[in-house]
């Protein structure tokens, strides 16, 4: 099945490439970030728009699926607390704006695509004591009219070696679409850290005897006081802690061991692979803005088995129409022209019996 889809919030392209590996054509993409931007330039061969919002709805093509990986704010609660008490009536225009997920609303209000998915972190439920969620959920279903499965957080552990859980949240146009829609039972594959790493590093991404030294200290003083704060130390034959956008200032959550030495940070292309990212994924900033980047961006695999069910969802739907498009052709071609053959038969036959 062949389809379009928009790339909000693009950061380096983690969601495009999983689409594309889905089928899809992206039709428009945006992202505000110089640096993310120049590496989605690299990969993709187009530049994004910039600040979605500073763009107007109307500037945005026709598509079928808007993805948004749109980082989390504060809602104003209280805004719509004081609409409700007044008596007004308000919809996302008045309870999100403010935040980026109100130019997601809006995009999704003025463009009507069949699918949306969105992705945040696993705490979104959680945020503002659940009511950030309860808002979003709100706009979604009851203020744009979308058929919304229940959100599915999903930990990208089973596909690559790095505890990662996010939330996804799915939305259809059509009510039938979401009924066939089911996030993915993805298999574990039990992925190894070790399978990702570079042969050969260089001395750079060791840490120094000074850095070395602070992080165990540091480790030390919160272990004293029942904290759970330190570096993280990985485990080569299983996964890692999750890659944060921090990871440049130190690497502590993920510091790899080696034989006679400090331990060491991961290098960009394995934080590229940590992430799902193919081979081919162009690093073209400075170390310290590859893993800015690769700390904010998706697990690829991940994306790529949930895009897969949403177009299954949608091919069911759209084979079903063909089917019944097909049938009637049946009928109009080869039934009705037997009903008209056997007719003529019958005329036939009494104008040979008449006197």
């Amino acid at each position: 099945m062949s389809f379009t889809f928009i790339d909000l919030f693009a950061g380096i392209g983690g969601i495009r490439r999983a689409f594309e590996t889905a089928g899809g054509t992206c039709v428009f993409a945006s992202e505000w970030d110089k640096y993310a931007a120049d590496t989605y330039e690299a990969n993709f061969g187009h530049r994004p728009a910039g600040d979605i919002t500073q763009i107007e709805g109307s500037e945005i093509p026709k598509h079928d699926i808007l993805t948004a990986g749109f980082p989390c704010q504060p809602f104003s609660i209280a805004g719509v607390t004081k609409h409700n008490a007044l008596g007004n009536a308000h919809g996302f225009e008045h309870s999100t704006q403010g935040t980026l997920f109100f130019d997601v609303a809006r995009i999704i209000a003025a463009k009507k695509p069949r699918v949306f998915l969105l992705e945040n972190v696993k705490n979104l439920r959680s945020h503002e004591r659940g009511r950030t969620f309860a808002v979003i959920m709100q706009t979604l279903r009851e203020e744009l009219g979308y058929y919304v499965p229940e959100p599915q957080v999903i930990d990208a552990r089973v596909l690559v070696p790095q505890h990662r859980e996010r939330i996804y949240i799915v939305g259809f146009r059509n009510k039938r679409d979401a009924e066939r829609f089911g996030y993915p039972a993805i298999a574990d594959q039990k992925p190894k850290l070790k399978n990702m790493l570079e042969k050969k590093v260089l001395d750079k991404y060791t840490l120094t005897d000074h850095l070395w030294q602070y992080l165990q200290n540091y480790a030390a003083k919160h272990k004293a006081k029942g904290n759970g704060f330190g570096f993280g130390l990985a485990d080569l034959n299983g996964t890692t802690r999750t890659l944060s956008a921090r990871y440049y200032k130190d690497g502590a959550e993920i510091l790899i061991p080696q034989k006679e030495k400090n331990p060491r940070r991961l290098t960009p292309r394995e934080c590229a692979r940590l992430m799902g990212f193919p081979e081919e994924q162009q690093i073209v900033c400075s170390d310290t803005r590859a893993y800015k980047q690769f700390g904010n961006s998706v697990v690829v695999p991940v994306v790529t088995e949930i895009a897969k069910a949403i177009i299954e969802a949608l091919s069911s739907r759209d084979q079903l129409s063909l089917s019944r498009k097909v049938a009637s052709q049946i009928r109009f071609d080869e039934v009705a022209p037997a009903f008209a053959l056997a007719n003529a038969t019958a005329v036939s036959a009494v104008l040979i019996k008449a006197p």
